[in-house]
């Protein structure tokens, strides 16, 4: 299992260095004339920001001192999306470099055909002009080859810089509200129209603290819903550090109240102190449990990553004993969860956990390990929602995924 583990570590490890110094010949290397401060500073900027990102990442892991998570999440967490679209953007350029290159030629050979209008003496071709002296005022000409490797080049450079800031600019705002209606063959009348508001991976951290919650909590409370459902990954950090980012919480505001599952990251950061802060805060945590609302029922269970603590899902506590003829509503982080929920005979599941993928083309390897990464999908009698979730974890950015906050509206069969 070691050997394993230390041969994917350095696959992993492998593939990243080849596909910086990629990156740093085609932005750097292909764009100088020779060794110089150019060549140097882009080897200086890639290493100095990947030293930044793993900087960031065991500092926040390792529960360093918050001031240093802060400065260091930053610059850190933004180079890791940055390196991603500065990666993507080269690999595009290679298709269109020999295509540009082609044309200048095509261009050069078309100039080159036109006559002279003085004819060559043969005194003239025998004695050559001597070589033009470039200065400041007279630089030298690029060739093709780097003309070409600059325009690629600086097209690339703009494109990652242009995505990871719209991205950014993205999460910061805020998330935008979704509603989908989803009709229940159990529901009754009188639930007809119930709305629940769904927040999940809020992700409050060393980047995101309580101006991104305040924003979270008012978008909530400004879609008038009669239940809140916060499905996990609250945070990224303790209740000392987090404490006050996480105090705007108390204001949200439902006919039935909030209420509140464990995600993955709650257990990275103490899952049991979170518990009681949200409880503290007016949220009602459901671990492994139900509570039985006017005309249908609504469950939690824990993340699995509570497995490791002991604190695992546990379906048979939270909906073992329940009265099958009620509609069922459960809260669970992640989606893979849907076919216990299946099997419980639960109508409606709300998650999670996948970002939608969070930076393209993230959303293909969220695929593969999520049987829904967004959206409303059916499981047998069962169906499932997944948010993209409100903020976002590592990188401050979205790319192909915008944030979310979705109210859902049961819909009655019988209405």
């Amino acid at each position: 299992m070691v050997i394993v583990f230390a041969l994917v570590a350095l696959l992993v490890l492998g593939v990243l260095v080849a596909s910086n110094w990629f990156v740093w010949r085609r932005l750097f290397r292909d764009t100088t004339r020779g060794p110089g401060l150019v060549r140097r500073t882009g080897a200086v900027v890639i290493a100095g920001g990947w030293a930044m990102a793993v900087g960031a990442l065991v500092a926040e892991r390792s529960g360093a001192p918050f001031w240093l998570q802060q400065v260091l999440a930053w610059p850190g967490f933004l180079w890791l999306a940055l390196s991603i679209y500065l990666f993507l953007a080269v690999l595009a350029g290679e298709v269109v470099r020999p295509l540009l290159r082609r044309r200048l030629e095509r261009r050069a050979g078309t100039v080159a055909a036109v006559p002279l209008e003085e004819p060559v003496s043969v005194g003239a071709a025998a004695n050559p002009p001597a070589p033009e002296v470039t200065s400041p005022e007279n630089p030298p000409v690029p060739s093709r080859r780097l003309f070409v490797s600059r325009v690629i080049g600086g097209a690339a450079a703009a494109a990652a810089v242009g995505t990871v800031g719209v991205g950014t600019y993205g999460v910061l705002n805020g998330p935008s509200v979704k509603r989908v209606t989803v009709p229940l063959a159990r529901l009754p009348r009188a639930a007809h129209g119930f709305r629940i508001a769904v927040v999940s991976d809020i992700h409050l951290g060393p980047v995101l603290g309580r101006g991104f919650a305040q924003r979270v909590v008012d978008t909530i409370n400004a879609t008038q819903p009669d239940l809140i459902a916060v499905v996990g990954d609250l945070v990224d950090g303790s209740v000392k550090d987090l404490g006050p980012a996480a105090a705007p919480l108390a204001q949200l505001t439902a006919r039935h109240g909030a209420y509140f599952v464990t995600g993955n990251h709650e257990y990275f950061s103490g899952a049991e102190q979170w518990v009681e802060e949200v409880r503290r805060l007016g949220l009602r945590p459901l671990e492994n449990a139900r509570t039985e609302l006017p005309h249908f029922d609504l469950a939690g269970v824990n993340d699995v990553a509570g497995e490791s603590e002991g604190q695992g899902p546990d379906f048979g506590k939270a909906l073992g004993d329940r009265d099958r003829a009620r509609a069922c509503v459960l809260l669970a982080h992640q989606p893979v969860q849907i076919h216990d929920a299946v099997d419980h005979g639960v109508d409606l599941q709300l998650s999670g956990h996948t970002h939608g993928g969070q930076l393209w083309p993230g959303n293909y390897l969220a695929e593969l390990a999520n049987p829904t990464v967004a959206g409303l999908e059916r499981y047998g009698d069962t169906q499932l929602y997944v948010t993209r979730g409100a903020g976002a974890w590592g990188p401050p950015t979205r790319v192909g995924a915008p944030s979310d906050i979705t109210v859902v509206e049961l819909a009655s069969r019988q209405a």
